[in-house]
């Protein structure tokens, strides 16, 4: 088997309207409904990134400490969105009044990210990430096998 892309993602919602109101008003998704309430996009560029996220590592991410905090709950998937202007996103966020975690945050690969909880409980960073930008950022030709890198860095 060789997987080429991620065709899909996204969170198993339990409360359809605080996630639609969430990805949908707050972040600016255009998500279409099907009859069954199924909402959905085909609108947004594909993942650039798959990757088994150790908790530990999320948490020192977030709280500067691999143990992730009682109080909040653990996170069963994570979910990056690059933004054109993390500042401005970091801002609306907050002033929406959204719990930050962390606050446009420069990671040690490179990326700048704010994270938060969505509301079924997934760990969403928005973020600014130059080594996936510009026309080669991150591009598999799909020719050869790809090498596992560290985050952060094109294969």
């Amino acid at each position: 088997m060789r997987v080429l892309f991620v065709a899909g993602f996204g969170p198993i919602v339990r409360e359809r309207e605080a996630s639609r109101h969430f990805y949908g008003d707050d972040l600016g998704i255009r998500l279409d409904a099907e009859a069954d309430g199924y909402l959905h996009t085909e609108g947004l560029a594909g993942v650039k990134t798959f990757a088994l996220w150790p908790l530990a590592q999320a948490a020192e991410s977030c709280f500067g400490t691999p143990q992730w905090p009682d109080h909040i709950p653990v996170p069963h998937a994570w979910l990056e969105f690059d933004v054109d202007d993390l500042e401005a996103a970091t801002s609306e966020l907050r002033t929406k009044g959204y719990a930050l975690l962390v606050a446009a945050r420069v990671e040690p690969w490179g990326q700048t990210v704010t994270r938060l909880m969505a509301p079924e409980g997934m760990l969403v960073g928005v973020t600014h990430t130059p080594s996936m930008r510009g026309p080669d950022a991150g591009s598999d030709t799909g020719t050869e096998a790809s090498t596992p890198t560290k985050r952060g860095e094109s294969a």
